[in-house]
């Protein structure tokens, strides 16, 4: 059953997204959303392994109908209306993937390009290694197949085992100090001049619609540090898939600056499924973690591409 948005303001900017409720198999109601409420949109279907925590309006450019993709997704567990789950411990990699299965179980959807997005991708490679027959391809954007904090603070050239511990360790002190940053954190004034200001930081460049981006940035801040942190600790425990059994088309899209996710990592990544002959691509772009905000229209084509060389290598097998 569709659902509406958790807060009137987002029922303003809504107007392209439903929402439904679904359960997942360990019983955690989870927060589904499509930008094809209406049936309405003539493109194939992509199933969006979202960003940890991150929300649909951080991908404006895909909630315009005529983007030519009908995209399924969901909000992760304890985030913008999803459901924590009664087992605390259930907020890892599998767990996503359970839902993911559940999102396209309710949409009908037997098997489907996936795309990922930072965690995200960890979220993909994992359910086309556990389930292969349920996809299609898989676009990978700025995040690497498992063991993702090793590859982050990638810009700084740090030890893989440094950059791990930093980053582990920060999230563990978020975890535990989070109930002093949460009254912080939902008082940041995050508008247009907020996202310009980050766009000078090197974190994040500059966007192409800073009001936009400051929509999905704000909902981003909804979630409390501490749970966020959770979230962050569990995903760090999923170790690299075995790309030995990925054999569906792959593409790559990293950012030269990105801290979060290593551009190297990623192209090893290619390198090593194109040494077994599968079909992948990898593109570096100049940009950031949210390089899908700064170059909006390169990273649409670049998906586009990719949907259209998966249709024409299923039209030659």
């Amino acid at each position: 059953m569709a659902t509406p948005a958790p807060r009137p303001e987002q029922a303003v900017r809504s107007a392209s997204l439903a929402f439904r409720d679904i359960l997942s198999d360990d019983g955690t109601h989870v927060r589904a959303w499509t930008n094809d409420p209406d049936g309405v949109i003539d493109g194939p279907t992509v199933v969006l392994c979202n960003g940890l925590g991150t929300n649909p309006y951080l991908w404006p450019w895909l909630l315009d109908p005529a983007c030519g993709v009908r995209i399924v997704s969901w909000n992760h567990r304890g985030v913008g209306g999803s459901e924590r789950p009664r087992d605390r411990k259930h907020v890892e990699i599998e767990h996503f993937v359970q839902d993911g299965l559940s999102v396209m179980d309710h949409f009908g959807i037997d098997h489907a390009v996936l795309m990922g997005w930072s965690m995200g991708v960890n979220t993909a490679f994992e359910l086309a290694y556990r389930h292969p027959e349920r996809v299609r391809g898989i676009f990978a954007m700025c995040g690497v197949p498992g063991d993702t904090f090793a590859t982050m603070l990638a810009p700084f050239h740090l030890p893989r085992f440094a950059a791990r511990a930093i980053t582990v360790n920060a999230c563990r002190v978020a975890q535990f100090s989070g109930f002093v940053a949460n009254p912080v954190v939902r008082r940041i004034p995050m508008g247009p001049r907020t996202v310009r200001l980050l766009g000078r930081t090197g974190f994040m460049f500059p966007v192409a619609d800073p009001e936009a981006a400051a929509l999905g940035l704000q909902e981003f801040l909804t979630t409390p540090v501490d749970w966020y942190a959770r979230l962050a600790i569990g995903t760090s425990r999923h170790a690299r898939v075995r790309l030995s059994r990925i054999d569906v088309p792959t593409m790559f899209v990293s950012a030269t600056y990105d801290v979060l996710a290593g551009a190297r990592d990623m192209a090893s990544a290619s390198r090593r499924l194109a040494d077994r002959g599968i079909d992948t691509d990898y593109v570096e772009l100049r940009g950031s973690h949210f390089v899908q905000l700064e170059q909006p229209e390169r990273v649409h084509q670049l998906l586009l591409d990719f949907l259209a060389g998966v249709e024409g290598s299923e039209g030659r097998a």
